[in-house]
C-alpha cells in the first residue's frame, strides 16, 4: 500500500505540472489582458505600461513561464491582477470556507438520503417504493441545479419565507444552496446503490445468511451494505468534482462569496494568476479525491489488498 501511494503521489506531481503548463499557455492565448482599456478606462498608456512591467507581462513568454513555475514550486501562486495585489493563496483561503461548507453538507445529505433510498428500492423491488425512488432519481438528474435553485428561491425563500434567498449572512443562508447541490447527488447515489444492492442480494452468501436464520436487517448491515458500497465509492470522485463545478453557478445565484464566484469573477476580468491558481486547486482536489477513493477500496474490501499483494 505504501508503494502504491508513493507511485500515485509521483504521478500527481507530474499531472499537476502538465496542468500548470497547459493552463499558463492557454491563459496567454486568450484575447485581451487584465489591463485592457475596457476594464480600466481611466488608466493612461504610461500607467498601463507600468503595470505590465510591474507584473512582468512585458517580458518574453518563456521568462514569464519559468518565473511562474519557480514560484509555484515554492507554493506561491502569485499576485492577483484584479484584487489589488492580493496573493492568490490568500484569496483562495479566504473564499474556501463557504464552498467547503456547501460541498460537505451536500455530500453528507446526498450520501445519507441516496443510500437509504437505494436500499429501500432494492429491498422493495418492483413495488411503489422502488418506483418512487427511481422517479426521484430521474428528476434529480434531469433538473439542472440552477433551475432548482431558482425554484427554491422563489417558493421556499420568497413565498414561504423559510430561509434567506441570497447572500452569506448566517448558517441559514447555506440551506437552499446545499439542497440545490445535493439533489443531483441523492439521485446518483440512489440509482447506484439500488443497482448494486440488487446484484448483491442475489449472491450465494446472502442466500446462505438467510438460510442460517439471520434477519433481513442483520443481513443488510453485516453482509449486503459493505459489498454494495464499493461501486458507490467509485463515483465519489466525480460527485465531489461535480459539486465544485456546480457551485460555480450556485454560488453566483445565491450571492455566496465562495471559490466558485471567485473563479467566475477572475474569468470576467482576465485575472491570469487567479484563474491558474484556481485551476490548480480544482485539479489537485480532484486528483487527491481519486487517490482517497482508491485507498478506500482496500479498507472496505480486503480482497483488493490481497490481490494487490499478489
Amino acid at each position: 500500500m505504501k508503494k502504491f501511494i508513493l507511485v500515485r503521489l509521483v504521478n500527481i506531481v507530474i499531472t499537476l505540472f502538465i496542468i500548470a503548463t497547459a493552463t499558463f499557455f492557454l491563459m496567454k492565448m486568450l484575447p485581451g489582458s487584465p489591463f485592457d482599456e475596457e476594464k480600466l478606462v481611466d488608466l493612461t498608456d504610461e500607467a498601463r505600461m507600468e503595470f505590465y512591467a510591474r507584473y512582468g507581462l512585458d517580458e518574453p513568454l518563456y521568462v514569464q513561464y519559468l518565473k511562474y513555475m519557480g514560484n509555484l514550486v515554492q507554493g506561491d501562486l502569485g499576485l492577483s491582477y484584479y484584487y489589488k495585489d492580493q496573493p492568490v493563496n490568500s484569496l483562495i483561503m479566504g473564499r474556501i470556507g463557504p464552498s467547503a461548507l456547501l460541498g460537505f453538507q451536500a455530500v453528507v445529505l446526498g450520501l445519507s438520503i441516496g443510500i437509504i433510498l437505494g436500499m429501500i428500492a432494492a429491498f422493495r423491488h418492483n413495488t411503489i417504493w422502488d418506483y418512487f425512488t427511481m422517479i426521484v432519481a430521474v428528476l434529480g438528474v434531469s433538473i439542472p441545479n440552477f433551475v432548482l435553485a431558482a425554484i427554491l428561491q422563489f417558493y421556499v425563500g420568497l413565498q414561504w419565507g423559510l430561509f434567506p434567498v441570497a447572500y452569506w449572512e448566517s448558517y441559514e443562508s447555506s440551506i437552499l444552496p446545499t439542497i440545490s447541490l445535493a439533489v443531483t447527488v441523492i439521485a446518483l447515489i440512489a440509482r447506484f446503490t439500488r443497482n448494486e444492492m440488487l446484484e448483491v442480494l442475489q449472491q450465494d452468501y446472502i442466500t446462505t445468511a438467510h438460510a442460517k436464520g439471520l434477519g433481513d436487517l442483520t443481513v443488510l448491515i453485516k453482509h449486503a451494505i459493505r459489498n454494495a458500497l464499493i461501486p458507490v465509492i467509485t463515483i465519489l470522485g466525480p460527485v465531489f468534482v461535480s459539486l465544485l463545478t456546480g457551485s460555480l453557478v450556485i454560488e453566483n445565484i445565491f450571492g455566496i462569496p465562495g471559490i466558485g464566484s471567485l473563479f467566475v469573477d477572475s474569468i470576467k476580468m482576465n485575472d491570469y494568476t487567479t484563474i491558474m491558481g484556481l485551476t490548480l486547486f480544482y485539479s489537485s482536489f480532484f486528483i487527491l479525491t481519486v487517490l482517497v477513493v482508491d485507498i478506500l477500496y482496500g479498507i472496505i474490501d480486503p480482497r483488493i489488498r490481497v490481490h494487490g499483494k499478489g
